[in-house]
């Protein structure tokens, strides 16, 4: 059998094989963050399609820290019962679901966020007009015990872990930026300084969920920005992490700022093309051999899965966009159909959700009608 499919346990969580469904915004949440029967209805049809691990989207910890609208909250107690409801769903239809938890800091919006998007320093974030209000010493540790309290609402909801959200410009990889953070307190100058908020997260965490309960991160390996998170920036937070226990890593990069080298990209056409974060997945690597690593970006096709896998520079492969476009891949793969994902890598999947329609392949649309994508 292909390692692919071999079991793993992360921190007592047994999962049938080792491909993971990346954080991916649905935009199908009510203007309150609640759970929505479309949702419920994606991730069932994730769960069933043989994945072996669901990363839910990311779930804001504050509203100040919401970026879209139909974006999920795990920022208010009455937010669990519908949030109970979705995990009772994966687990009926065979699945695995750790919740990721956010605050969006500077890259967001007055208008989603209903206030002025906060951030470590007044500093705006690349992609993002708005320049931001820098948080106060004080309004940093009031931050950590949002992430802490969501913790706690995530484990209540019945997920079978948490992932912080490190990566792709949010407010934890804007604190470990040098570009982003010009801090005169302890929160900013040294690179020691800059990762510490991240590390009292995972610290506050921790506390609220207990040493049994599976954590993780996913982080920006590269912000791909001049002046910005480098590849030692991250080897430094990921060792660091490693040493308080964290459970595994997902390893990303790129910003909404970042142009063509940002986290989604296009023209994914050969094996070539995929995996475009793996030159700094070796990196953080060789800083946590003993952790296990989830890489994601543009993976598509199970022989450079089973690559990054058997030389042992990944434990798991994350998948995003084609996931999407074919919710039953894994199932596939599994059952010997060895082509390449069907996901063309166009990007057209976050267009309905922008429109409030929702997540969907619009290409599949094309072939098939929308009647076969979750609305």
């Amino acid at each position: 059998m292909s390692r692919v499919f071999e079991p793993i346990t992360i921190n007592g969580l047994h999962l049938e094989n080792r491909l993971v469904r990346s954080a991916t915004w649905e935009g199908m949440a009510l203007p309150d963050g609640t759970v929505t029967e479309r949702l419920m209805t994606l991730y069932q049809r994730l769960a069933r399609g043989g994945v072996g691990l669901i990363i839910s989207s990311y779930l804001y910890v504050h509203p100040g820290g919401k970026q879209h609208p139909g974006q999920i909250g795990i920022h208010s107690d009455n937010l669990v019962p519908g949030l109970q409801k979705l995990t009772r769903t994966v687990h009926a239809a065979g699945g695995k679901i750790v919740a990721q938890i956010v605050h969006c800091g500077g890259q967001t919006t007055r208008s989603t966020a209903g206030q002025r998007p906060v951030a470590p320093s007044e500093i705006s974030s690349p992609g993002y007009s708005e320049i931001p209000r820098a948080l106060s010493t004080e309004e940093v540790r009031e931050v950590v015990r949002w992430f802490a309290d969501a913790a706690g609402r995530v484990r209540k909801a019945g997920f079978d872990g948490v992932q912080l959200h490190g990566a792709h410009g949010y407010l934890l990889a804007q604190f470990l930026s040098p570009l982003r953070n010009r801090r005169t307190d302890l929160y900013g100058g040294s690179r020691e300084n800059r990762a510490r908020f991240a590390l009292e997260v995972y610290d506050a965490v921790r506390a609220a969920v207990g040493p049994a309960f599976p954590v993780m991160i996913k982080l920006n390996a590269n912000d791909f920005l001049d002046g910005s998170t480098t590849e030692e920036d991250a080897a430094y937070l990921a060792r660091a992490l490693a040493d308080k226990g964290i459970d595994a890593i997902e390893v990303s990069g790129g910003t909404a700022g970042s142009g063509s080298l940002g986290a989604a990209r296009s023209n994914i056409l050969t094996r070539a093309d995929e995996a475009y974060f793996r030159p700094q997945l070796e990196t953080i690597r060789a800083a946590v051999p003993d952790i296990p690593l989830m890489l994601v970006g543009g993976l598509r096709s199970l022989e450079v899965i089973e690559d990054i896998l058997n030389t042992g520079l990944a434990e798991f492969a994350s998948l995003c966009r084609p996931l999407i476009r074919e919710p039953n891949l894994p199932l596939r793969w599994k059952q010997g159909d060895r082509r390449r994902a069907d996901c063309i890598s166009c990007r057209g999947c976050f267009v309905p959700a922008r429109k409030g329609e929702g997540i969907r392949c619009t290409e599949l649309d094309k072939l098939t009608g929308p009647g076969l994508n979750p609305r």
